[in-house]
């Protein structure tokens, strides 16, 4: 059970100190989980503690020392955290860095951190060697996996584990005296931005940001121990890395990485499996992989046949009637609708839920907004998705909902030991209700940015960090997040609008659009960039009676899609639901889909706007002529014949 926590909480100053003291608490509980020769296996919390403590010994006799940056490029696993760790204990800095990044992103990173030490496993160590040549300040790689014919500068992680175990029998204080004199301001990591409006910064979190950060998630619900994840997020970004890996550790519960593939599609595919043989409590997730989720749970129920897809819309239906808007679920005549409801879960809703191992109370939703249909949907099916809101440089978590106290649409409430204005374009503090930007202060907010004092005087401003998102929050302290600043819409007359919510509803809503994006930047009239789901229209022309592929199969396809865009003008089936200055009065078609390997998604699964404008700059030039307000034009047919190909 999710229990509301109260606010007596005691502050730890540093992750040294949070981990001693469930160590020191829980020293038998599993802390890790992770697959070896076919099987999940666990590792405690001491077991983890004496790796380490001998990687740290290791890594001091080596040359390691008080300040020392080592870059950390490796999948989620237990050697992920302890390399962590063992870092932090040897008094260094980790640059957590993302599996997912070019080699010239890679380079960056470790040449603006100044990293002068790399932890690589196996799979990352062919793209070290790439630019180990462009890296002036390396002076040793660490190979998590080991290395055939280690060269003069190269290491091997075990022998690195055994030659501290030796020290440590015969100098264990002196390693003792290092991390015992790690203080809360000491930087723990330097961790990057996504870089998409310029170069990455670096942005300095110290151990006080993050033990206190740890603290502070607590305070909404109040984690068990007895509770279990597998971690499905990239390790290196800030949510994962906070809300999982520490907010886990704090209550001595547990962590599951997911099983490695050979590829990271094969890791991908690994996951429904690992749900099922962990039977996680909950689990973090972002807006693509709840969709992903949804999709397959919907096409599952599908191929059992087409009545019992009706029943569980309708069975949807009287949930999202009993739920309402979350906080006042079951409320007045709702509450007529419960035995009904039983009965659906016991039919349907429960053996979803045992496809996610049977045991998962919630999820905790963040990365980006969560469309509130989507939000219904796991609400419905009883696993609800606890939007969150938070940003690294605030370490990261701000606010959540809980499963207990949950408004669809909503960021949630703050979390407490932080404070929270909304500013207007004069940095003047707006009453409630009222939209501007959220600024926040507390000793969760980051040093600054790496090496770039100018871009902290522009983000930290007498100890308040200015988010560049917009919001507000209601009468009953619930946040509302609407965007970021950068990716508002912009009208002629200067008119600012968020397009967030418009793209979500149109991906969530329509069963034929994978992906979308509206542009305007000061012109006319907003446009939309959309991506097809060209099986879910072929199977929409079948039942039509129209072949695939033929020129009245194409041009059914474009109208199919328009007519999807036109249900939020007036007149539509969600018409109002928008202002409709802001709706696509033109419609592109896109050849391809943004994804990673485009590099139109960053890590967490966000649009990378500006690289999708410059991506599709034909179309988005196209987009804005006379000829694109048909829906049927020459752009347009390239791209469906393009899909069908």
């Amino acid at each position: 059970m999710v229990k509301l926590k109260k606010s007596n909480q005691i502050i730890m100053k540093t992750i040294i100190e949070l981990f001693e003291t469930t160590v020191a608490n829980y020293p038998d509980n599993i802390y890790l989980w992770e697959k070896k020769n076919g099987k999940y296996q666990g590792t405690t919390y001491k077991e983890t503690r004496e790796q380490v403590i001998k990687l740290a010994a290791g890594l001091v006799e080596m040359g390691f020392k008080k300040g020392d940056r080592a870059g950390l490029v490796a999948d989620g696993r237990n050697d992920w955290i302890i390399s962590e760790l063992g870092m932090l204990y040897a008094g260094g800095i980790n640059v957590p860095l993302s599996i997912r990044l070019e080699n010239n992103e890679l380079a960056f990173r470790l040449n603006h951190s100044g990293s002068s030490y790399i932890f690589v496993s196996k799979q990352h160590a062919p793209r070290i060697e790439a630019i180990r040549n462009e890296l002036p300040e390396l002076k040793k790689v660490i190979y998590i996996d080991g290395k055939e014919n280690l060269g003069e500068n190269d290491f091997d992680y075990q022998k690195i584990l055994k030659n501290g175990e030796k020290n440590l029998k015969t100098n264990a204080e002196k390693y003792e005296a290092i991390w015992e004199n790690i203080q809360p301001n000491d930087l723990a990591n330097i961790s990057y931005t996504s870089g998409t409006t310029a170069d990455p910064k670096g942005i300095m979190l110290s151990h006080l940001n993050y033990a206190v950060n740890v603290v502070q998630s607590n305070t909404l619900m109040e984690f068990q121990t007895h509770w279990k994840t597998l971690a499905i997020l990239p390790w290196d970004h800030a949510f994962a890395h906070t809300a999982c890996l520490y907010v886990f550790m704090y209550k001595g519960a547990s962590v599951a990485s997911v099983e490695i593939g050979k590829t990271p599609l094969e890791t991908l595919k690994n996951i429904p499996k690992n749900i099922k043989e962990i039977q996680p409590s909950l689990m973090m997730s972002v807006p693509a992989y709840s969709k992903a989720f949804r999709k397959n749970i919907e096409n599952g129920i599908r191929k059992k046949g087409e009545t019992l897809y009706k029943i569980f819309q309708f069975a949807l239906k009287v949930a999202y009637k009993y739920n309402g808007s979350g906080f006042d679920k079951g409320k007045g005549l709702k509450i007529f609708l419960k035995p009904l409801l039983w009965i659906f879960d016991k039919i349907l809703f429960k053996k979803i839920r045992d496809g996610f191992g049977g045991k998962i109370e919630f999820f905790i939703g963040g990365g980006a907004l969560l469309d509130v249909e989507l939000q219904r949907f796991f609400f419905a099916i009883g696993m609800p998705v606890c939007q969150g809101y938070g940003l690294t440089e605030a370490s990261p978590v701000i606010s959540s909902n809980t499963p207990i106290d949950i408004k669809f649409g909503s960021s949630g409430k703050l979390v407490k030991y932080l404070d929270l204005k909304i500013l207007d374009n004069d940095g003047k503090e707006l009453p409630q209700g009222q939209k501007g930007e959220i600024v926040v202060k507390g000793d969760n907010v980051m040093l600054g940015y790496w090496n770039n004092p100018t871009a902290t005087a522009e983000t930290i401003k007498d100890g308040w960090l200015h988010t560049g998102d917009m919001g507000f929050t209601d009468k009953d302290g619930f946040l509302y997040v609407l965007g970021r600043f950068k990716s508002l819409l912009i009208g002629n007359d200067g008119e600012k609008y968020s397009p967030e919510g418009i793209e979500e509803a149109m991906v969530d809503q329509s069963p034929f659009i994978q992906q979308a994006m509206l542009y305007n930047n000061q012109n006319p009239y907003t446009v939309g960039m959309l991506v097809p789901d060209i099986d879910a229209i072929n199977r929409e022309l079948k039942k039509r009676g129209i072949e695939k592929g033929t020129i009245e199969g194409d041009k059914e396809s474009l109208n199919i899609l328009l007519k999807e865009v036109g249900e939020y003008k007036k007149g539509g089936k969600f018409g109002g639901m928008f202002p409709e200055r802001w709706l696509p009065a033109s419609t592109v078609i896109l050849p391809e889909s943004f994804t990673q390997g485009n590099g139109l998604l960053n890590t967490t699964m966000k649009m990378v706007r500006g690289k999708i404008n410059e991506y599709f700059s034909k179309e988005l030039k196209f987009i804005y002529t006379p000829q694109a307000k048909n829906i049927e034009n020459e752009i347009n047919f390239e791209a469906i014949k393009k899909w069908n190909a």
